[in-house]
């Protein structure tokens, strides 16, 4: 049976403490409330409680073997949820606390297993935005929270997406202003013998890797059977309906290409092209690009927007361009094949 949702309307910049106050209250009680950080807004509970905990799942329809992250106001909750936490982990707290970046680390009994999939580490990020951060430390708890969207679709960046997907499903929306970064955390592991990248974000490895002055790994893909040690490791993610081909190579080529794939299947299909940058050639198809100029953080700001605009104008198939590889492109690159489930083409 849907639920009423209550939207509370806060301004991050003068946030009012009574609305703040009641939806700290429902966090406390057990409930579940959608709320912005600067990567994208994030669908939250008590992360101390297993039976709010599962309410998260249910609402987003996530597969249960999936772990959360968990988001703290402060370092002192990091103490309570986390052990044998390891010198790097201080060290990158202190450069890129608070900010968009999970550290994975050894939890603590505290910690359910519902929130960690059963997995004996937990995935920990002290959030930037200043909504999230005085929520958190209103509930007087550390709250799990992945992104607020239903699983397997484009994450929430703005309050319209998760009002599509969420009203009826949650307690409290707190509707605010659009993500700054939108994408999701890079997510490091800390608990091996070596770092490692589990999920790029806008924290780079080149960043991380100054940071702690040794060589940072990634390890994006799982074999069969593998259990997920971070979110957006396992599923298909961040997917419109339309389906997406993702093609990458010379920019030349890959316009060619598209445009020839777009005449091909066009008959039968309504087409939709995601450019980098606009591209004259691309006139008479419904097409949107991420950046105006080239600016890739502009194109992960515009990358969810983009997939759930695509959604909206009802269309079939969805040819992409690749973006560059380098900074947070390769975050951006990363979110563009989960969405396609790796159809990617290299011309």
């Amino acid at each position: 049976m849907k639920r009423e949702t209550k939207i509370l309307d806060i301004d991050s910049r003068d946030i009012d403490a009574r609305l703040l106050g009641i939806a700290a209250a429902v966090i406390t009680g057990g409930g579940v409330v959608v709320f912005p950080t600067e990567t994208v807004y994030g669908i939250g509970a008590d992360a101390l409680n297993d039976e709010a905990v599962k309410k998260i799942f249910k609402a987003k329809g996530r597969p249960s073997d999936n772990p959360l992250i968990v988001h703290i106001s402060d370092m002192e909750m990091l103490d309570k949820i986390a052990v044998d936490i390891p010198l790097e982990a201080s060290l990158l707290a202190k450069e890129f606390w608070p900010g968009p970046l999970t550290l994975v680390l050894k939890k603590s009994p505290l910690i359910p297993k519902t929130v960690t999939a059963g997995l004996d580490t937990i995935a920990v990020r002290l959030p930037r935005d200043p909504i999230a951060r005085a929520l958190i430390r209103a509930a007087g708890t550390p709250v799990c929270a992945p992104s607020a969207n239903i699983s397997g679709r484009p994450s929430s960046t703005a309050f319209d997406h998760v009002f599509d997907d969420l009203d009826g499903k949650v307690d409290v929306i707190i509707r605010s202003c659009d993500s700054e970064i939108g994408l999701e955390s890079t997510v490091l592991d800390l608990t091996g013998s070596k770092p490692v990248i589990l999920r790029p974000g806008a924290v780079t490895s080149e960043q991380l890797a100054k940071s702690l002055g040794v060589e940072v790994v990634d390890d994006l893909e799982l074999q069969e059977n593998d259990v997920p040690r971070s979110p957006g490791m396992k599923y298909k993610h961040y997917a419109p309906r339309a389906t997406i081909f993702l093609f990458s190579g010379e920019a030349v080529t890959v316009r060619d290409h598209i445009l020839r794939q777009a005449c091909k299947l066009s008959a039968k299909h309504k087409i939709g092209i995601l450019s980098f940058k606009p591209e004259k050639a691309y006139e008479g198809y419904f097409c949107i690009s991420l950046t105006r100029e080239g600016d890739l953080e502009e194109a992960s700001q515009n990358l969810f927007r983009t997939l759930r605009q695509f959604d909206r104008e009802g269309v079939d198939v969805i040819l992409a361009e690749a973006v560059p590889q380098t900074g947070i492109g390769v975050a951006i690159m990363n979110r563009l094949k989960r969405a396609c489930n790796n159809k990617i083409k290299y011309l």
